[in-house]
């Protein structure tokens, strides 16, 4: 929230509530048809609560992001020691969430609120997959002898992220071996004598 915000100090529990709201309806009715007039009756809250409060509805999913009311956690990328198996696990588990029907309009609506909004997309590319995660795993396992020395690090989690939001505006399902293959792609073959 910007320093010097005016008018009366912000109520926690109202706050929660229109959060709370604005996550509900985002997963229900997804970005475009989500209001503020909406989020506030849910909320049982005044329009003029939330807007003392946010400037629009791309300001609430930047919230509801940063908060982790948005994405389930299983987004997160496991560290079990094997960079590759760890990758492919996550990519199958987000790849079943886009395919569901409300994963699929979930993030079609994240990214409508993306690009009407780049805090969105900023903090959606860190909830989904944050650069420095993947860096220092990549680091990690270039420095073990798991992957090629001049794999180019800084651009495999946007090609992976890049994979998934394509097949996710196209409606694309992911046929089996999907995952495996990306990974080999953007991390090059498994090394002969590993796993």
């Amino acid at each position: 929230m910007p320093e010097g915000r005016r008018g009366a100090p912000r109520s926690e529990a109202a706050r929660l509530a229109i959060l709370d709201a604005t996550a509900a309806l985002f997963a229900e009715r997804g970005y475009d048809h989500l209001s503020i007039e909406g989020i506030a009756a849910r909320a049982g809250v005044g329009k003029q609560t939330v807007y003392r409060w946010w400037s629009g509805k791309s300001e609430l999913i930047a919230e509801c992001l940063l908060e982790g009311m948005l994405l389930p956690e299983r987004f997160v990328l496991a560290d079990t020691g094997d960079l590759r198996d760890d990758l492919t696990s996550w990519l199958i588990e987000v790849l079943s969430v886009l395919e569901s029907a409300t994963g699929e309009a979930l993030f079609r609506s994240l990214i409508a609120a993306a690009t009407a909004n780049a805090d969105v997309g900023s903090r959606l590319r860190e909830s989904l997959a944050d650069p420095r995660l993947f860096a220092t795993r990549l680091r990690d396992a270039r420095a073990s002898g798991e992957l090629r020395a001049d794999l180019p690090i800084d651009d495999v989690s946007e090609t992976v992220i890049g994979a998934l939001i394509f097949r996710a505006l196209a409606g694309a399902p992911s046929d089996p071996g999907f995952a495996e293959r990306l990974v080999d792609l953007v991390l090059g073959p498994r090394p002969v004598g590993s796993r």
